[in-house]
């Protein structure tokens, strides 16, 4: 029996800066992205099951992992990518604004310190940034860099 194909679907909010666009990316929470930077940033995103609608699941996550209700505008779709663990990530483009200290995420749980019997809670993200996307494709999950591409190539359209 093949095993299911893990798939995540998220949002990336963007703005117009000084002339340049700038993306909102949340740096991933937990003990084993703490000290690590580089490639350790993401869009906001989350899994979801077959029966969920993927762009219903994009802004259900961005409402869990920032504690900001949806921008408004109308989201703009930048396709799929597939991430080195094999997971397929769906994604979105939405304008908006939003202050990064005014970010609350949602928690998960694991055993930490490993093997210790104990469990520890964990923000998802544990703190947002808004990058330029030269800065951003430095930051970003490698395989999401395509999305910072496909954004500015969509922008460059309209």
């Amino acid at each position: 029996m093949a095993a299911t194909t893990r798939r995540s679907a998220g949002i990336l909010l963007h703005r117009q800066r000084d002339g340049a666009i700038e993306v909102l990316l949340g740096h991933m929470g937990g003990p084993f992205w703490s000290r690590k930077d580089e490639h350790a940033w993401s869009i906001f995103k989350g899994e979801h099951g077959e029966d969920e609608e993927p762009l219903a699941a994009a802004l259900r996550e961005l409402g869990e992992e920032t504690g900001l209700p949806a921008p408004t505008a109308a989201p703009l779709p930048l396709g799929e990518v597939k991430q080195s663990g094999g997971k397929r990530v769906t994604a979105w483009a939405i304008a908006g604004d939003a202050d990064p200290q005014e970010i609350v995420s949602n928690t998960f749980t694991m055993e930490w310190p490993p093997r210790s019997g104990q469990q520890a809670a964990f923000p998802e993200i544990d703190r947002a940034e808004w990058f330029d996307l030269e800065t951003a494709r430095t930051k970003l999950v490698k395989a999401q860099a395509a999305f910072l591409d496909r954004l500015a190539e969509a922008l460059r359209g309209t």
